[in-house]
């Protein structure tokens, strides 16, 4: 997703093209088909699956693994954030990406199976609450108005029912699906509990649906991930959210400051932790955090001065954000701990 509006847009937003465009078995193979690279001591299959939403974040940084240990052969696959954590709760996959924490019963299903694991934040993402490009009267909203427009029983049907003076006309509504984890945190951001949401919204698993529904309707609003907006702005106009300190935008800046509410989320990753009695295992689990290399601070998402590890990096790279430096450092402990509790 091409979310940073100034620096490194383009790039990521194409990069992100490439990996999303990749789909089926040619994913699946995505970061363990590379046939180039360096050789190392490192060998086996670490198999990766989950989030659709995550799959290009997990894709680059097994991609650039691979390419410096040309034996380990990571397939990358995107089954969704529930259809993953059902084969990584039942021992099948070795790696989760998900757009959420694990859920209840997802964890219940990991003790039944025996599967350990330790949760990471890598990255950082921003929804965005998008409508038509004509629409010249909402420039932004706040929490309050958002709850009452999605809200389940929701009386808004109009555009004037959300603020006096705007049109009286209906909106039509569109979002993702139950299916997804971006639904999920959507609805208890915004309503307060996951699943809570007006049933007569039009509902998809596919973003670009969503796009394609909002830009045919001028009285149209939706949301989605704030990537696809920016993959599509010259045909959609961003809405920004007020949740009580004035409008926020979904760009870099705001959301690596913690400063566009409710609407940023952590993206996350999932390892089992018997992966860590491999040694390819540990040293992929650890490579998220090692600083990134000299190629890489050529790309046009590092800004001077930066040092970036590769789960910041390769965020940035396909168009989401990077995790502060402070988290990273959190989260690489939170590792350092699993891999411990299982070598020592």
């Amino acid at each position: 997703m091409g979310n940073e509006p100034t620096v490194g847009r383009d790039t990521a937003t194409t990069r992100r093209r490439v990996l999303i465009g990749v789909t089926g078995t040619a994913l699946s193979g995505l970061a363990g088909c590379i046939t180039r690279g360096e050789e190392s001591d490192l060998s086996g299959e670490i198999r990766m699956d989950g989030s659709n939403t995550v799959l290009p974040h997990g894709a680059i940084v097994s991609e650039e693994f691979v390419w410096r240990n040309n034996r380990v052969d990571i397939p990358v696959n995107g089954s969704g954030t529930g259809a993953g954590f059902q084969r990584f709760c039942e021992g099948e996959t070795h790696v989760q990406n998900a757009s959420r924490p694990i859920l209840e019963n997802e964890r219940e299903i990991c003790e039944e199976s025996g599967v350990e694991y330790v949760e990471l934040e890598t990255a950082l993402d921003g929804l965005a609450v998008f409508a038509h490009p004509d629409n010249d009267w909402c420039d932004d909203l706040t929490v309050d108005e958002l709850n009452r427009i999605w809200q389940s029983g929701s009386d808004v049907e109009t555009w004037n029912d959300v603020r006096e003076g705007w049109p009286d006309e209906e909106f039509d509504l569109y979002g993702r699906d139950p299916a997804s984890g971006t639904f999920d945190y959507f609805t208890e951001a915004i309503n307060g509990e996951i699943g809570d949401i007006r049933s007569d919204y039009s509902a998809s698993a596919d973003t670009n649906v969503i796009v394609r529904g909002v830009r045919g309707n001028q009285y149209t609003l939706g949301f989605g991930g704030a990537g696809f907006y920016y993959e599509n702005e010259d045909e959609l106009k961003l809405i920004g959210v007020d949740d009580g300190d004035g409008p926020v935008k979904p760009e870099r800046e705001e959301i690596e400051a913690g400063e566009y509410t409710p609407l940023t989320r952590p993206l996350f990753t999932y390892f089992r932790t018997d992966l860590f009695e491999r040694q390819e295992g540990r040293e992929f689990a650890r490579f998220y955090f090692e600083e990134i290399d000299g190629d890489a601070t050529e790309t046009d998402v590092v800004e001077d001065g930066e040092t970036l590890t590769w789960t910041q990096w390769g965020a940035r790279r396909v168009g989401y954000y990077a995790l502060p430096d402070e988290t990273v450092s959190e989260e690489y402990e939170k590792l350092t701990d699993a891999i411990d509790e299982v070598t020592v």
